[in-house]
């Protein structure tokens, strides 16, 4: 059983071990903190978390570092997550708060969480098989040239050029629309794919010609917007903290690029108290990750898709600010996407 007082000695141990890369002796923990009691104790407390697998010291007569178990058990029970400054919430609400569109907001997030914590950023997609269609647009841009929009619930747009073998009525592309949207309105997008097998032969033979390329085109919208993926920043971080993995970051360049495997991960992952899911070391070894950490919160847009957003790094990282930081991000992303 590990005492209160061990518990706190873990936590300034994976403290000074994240700001320092240095193992951590007694010597220097009495000198630092207001334990009152003395080294011999403090070397107790650290045997005692030894026994526990929870540090380990990597050299003979070395000072000690955290382990998987060990980060674990700060992550669950010992972290505090730090509220971010005023300065990181302003830069947060600012810079999102210039998005154009769903594409640019997710590349803006993950660019800006990057920075915020030095790690890897990775934002998902909202969860496209439970978005649905909230509106088709047909612009004409040529007497047979039409401009197909898609727009999800999810706040995804889609937008095709379609080429018709005959010249357009003005008319008949408003009867169009209006009928698309009557039928595909409010449908999940599996839905809306097969209703739209059905809509070319619910029209006259006459105007098929024009009905089916539009048709055609839409479904690959609809497909297009089905397919979960990731969007990525900050990858140089990993090289920055090369010392910190035992290996070759190779390994862990290569799983993030899999975005199978990572877009897997994500989905097992559920959140703790915080809002926030963290997978550690170990956790992560059959998806190639097995010397990384993973954080993340989830995130919610209009239509009530959920996705999330999180950073990926070393073992050694500042999981209180690194926390705090992927929900504040998720929280706002949440809300910014509920607005539209």
């Amino acid at each position: 059983m590990v005492s209160e007082r061990s518990l706190e000695v873990l936590r300034v141990i994976v403290k000074d071990y994240v700001a320092s890369r240095e193992p951590v002796g007694s010597k220097s923990i009495v000198e630092r903190y207001g334990f009152g009691v003395s080294a011999a104790t403090i070397r107790n407390d650290m045997a005692l978390l030894e026994d526990e697998e929870l540090i380990v010291a990597p050299h003979t007569s070395s000072g000690r570092v955290p382990t998987d178990k060990g980060y674990r058990l700060f992550v669950d029970q010992l972290a505090d997550l730090r509220p971010l400054t005023a300065a990181q919430r302003q830069a947060i609400e600012t810079f999102l708060g210039q998005s154009v569109d769903l594409d640019d907001v997710l590349s803006r997030t993950v660019r800006l969480l990057s920075q915020l914590t030095n790690q890897v950023a990775l934002v998902q997609y909202p969860s496209l098989s439970t978005s649905h269609v909230r509106h088709v647009e047909l612009v004409p841009l040529a007497p047979n040239r039409l401009l197909t929009v898609l727009i999800t619930d999810s706040g995804r747009v889609e937008q095709r050029v379609v080429e018709t073998a005959v010249d357009l009525d003005q008319e008949f592309v408003a009867e169009l629309r209006a009928r698309l949207n009557a039928s595909l309105g409010g449908l999940g997008l599996a839905q809306a794919a097969t209703a739209l097998d059905e809509m070319t032969t619910a029209f006259p033979a006459d105007r098929r010609d024009v009905v089916a390329p539009v048709v055609d085109t839409l479904i690959e919208q609809v497909f297009a917007n089905r397919q979960e993926r990731l969007v990525m920043a900050g990858a140089a971080n990993l090289a920055r903290t090369e010392q910190d993995f035992p290996g070759s970051i190779f390994p862990v360049l290569e799983a993030i690029e899999e975005q199978v495997a990572l877009l897997r991960l994500f989905g097992e992952m559920a959140a703790d108290q915080h809002g926030v899911a963290a997978r550690i070391g170990r956790e992560n070894a059959q998806f190639g990750l097995g010397e990384t950490s993973v954080l993340t919160s989830g995130y919610s847009s209009s239509g009530g898709a959920l996705a999330r957003v999180g950073v990926l790094g070393p073992l050694r990282m500042d999981y209180s600010n690194n926390m705090a930081a992927v929900r504040a991000v998720a929280r706002y992303l949440s809300r910014l996407l509920g607005e539209n």
